[in-house]
């Protein structure tokens, strides 16, 4: 497949690519992607995938300040650890080593001198805490400045683009099946735009004050009895599956188990929801290139719910912040276009080491690929006002749809017979 990216603008096996000298136009483009992106939202199986660029979007929105993925200095092994950083982030397809990267190392150094009775394993078990420490708060500092900040004059600015953007894909009808909504971000943005959207999550966790991550997949759903009908419960709208691949910043090890704390959302310093210790107790997750992580509890059982979801007849996966930088995630994605019926929509803001553009190359399928590239589409703000699908949980917009559609077939044949002269 070949793509000019330089169109920005680009849905495979149509001709929709605007040409190189004309300006990106809302009004131009809407009629052309809007109606499809709508038709993609209602297939029979939705899921949606995204990345740190989400939480970049969101928080430009509020003016805040998102949490990096920076290295830090070490004092032990340091010109080894860099050079082993530098090795993975290859296998990865990244040009730079990032924080995952260098976690993995570190705990890979800290396992072998453990086994030699190092003493200076505990000296960098001690810096890796402090880094993830500092790396927890500053995921806190984020989502602290996405709930309080926003444009000038407009509350909540940021919160209410965050809704509309998992509305527009969580409006499904009840008969079909729920959205998955995966993510590989350590914030709680989701859960967040969930709150307040009004939406209820499904997830492995199970129980009320202290939910325990539960590592057998219950089919769980959401029901009501309509007044005057007993016997035929109907589905509950606005209701979501919700699966973090990489973990969560309030997921800690209790015991045996993985348990959910109450952490707020924008928590803040010394609250004693944060752990003193960060290091083996918060289940936050390096990605691992040769995918060993990936066979870890409980990781596993969310790989599983990843490629259950994705992998069926007549699905579609929308990416929107991701830059395909996870091969675990990416060889999914691969094996799910295996399937004639399915289809992937990526959307994204930019492609610096060209990942996005490697993986749709290599792939060979255009005719099951939508990509909305570029500044244009990835702004979230753009993006919800112009080309989703409007965020509705009610059916009152598809039953206007339906009369007017009605209404328009009625009145076309009198509109002929006007021209022949017949009046109506």
């Amino acid at each position: 497949m070949k793509i000019d990216w330089k169109d920005n603008f680009y849905i495979a096996g149509t001709e929709s690519s605007p040409d190189k000298d004309e300006t990106l136009k809302p009004e131009k483009l809407r009629p052309k992607i809007e109606p499809w992106l709508t038709a993609l939202v209602q297939a029979e199986h939705l899921a949606v995938l995204v990345g740190n660029g989400l939480t970049k979007g969101v928080a430009s929105i509020a003016k805040a300040t998102v949490a990096e993925m920076n290295v830090f200095n070490t004092k032990i092994l340091t010109e080894e650890i860099k050079t082993a950083m530098a090795k993975s982030a290859e296998r990865s397809g990244r040009s730079k080593a990032n924080l995952e990267d260098q976690v993995r190392v570190i705990n890979e150094v800290v396992r072998g001198l453990e086994i030699l009775k190092d003493k200076r394993s505990l000296k960098l078990k001690e810096e890796l805490d402090a880094a993830l420490n500092a790396f927890l708060k500053a995921v806190c500092n984020a989502e602290r400045g996405i709930r309080e900040g926003g444009e000038a004059g407009v509350p909540r600015s940021a919160a209410h683009y965050l809704q509309s953007f998992l509305l527009s894909f969580a409006s499904r009808a009840p008969s079909r099946e729920r959205l998955h909504l995966f993510t590989t971000n350590y914030d709680r943005l989701i859960e967040y735009a969930a709150d307040f959207a009004g939406l209820r999550i499904i997830d492995r966790f199970v129980g009320a004050l202290s939910p325990r991550f539960s590592s057998s997949r219950v089919d769980i759903d959401m029901h009501y009895n309509p007044p005057g009908i007993r016997g035929e419960p109907r589905y509950l709208e606005g209701v979501i599956r919700v699966t973090k691949l990489h973990g969560s910043i309030d997921w800690q090890v209790d015991g045996r188990d993985i348990v959910r704390i109450p952490l707020p959302f924008g928590a803040e310093e010394g609250h004693p929801g944060l752990p003193k210790q960060v290091a083996g107790t918060v289940m936050i997750y390096p990605n691992e290139a040769k995918d060993r992580e990936t066979a870890e509890y409980p990781y596993v059982e969310l790989f599983r719910d990843y490629a259950a979801a994705v992998c069926q007849p007549n699905s579609v996966l929308c990416t929107y912040g991701y830059g395909f930088g996870d091969e675990h995630i990416n060889r999914v994605i691969t094996d799910m276009l295996e399937i004639p019926s399915t289809h992937v929509l990526i959307i994204a803001y930019t492609d610096p080491e060209k990942r996005i553009q490697n993986f749709c190359s290599d792939l060979g399928r255009p005719a099951q690929l939508s990509i909305l590239f570029g500044e244009h589409f990835g702004k979230l703000e753009t993006l919800v006002d112009y080309y989703l699908p409007k965020a509705a949980l009610d059916l009152a917009t598809s039953r206007l749809m339906e009369i007017k559609k009605d209404r328009q077939a009625l009145k076309e044949p009198h509109e002929d017979n006007s021209a022949e002269g017949v009046k109506t």
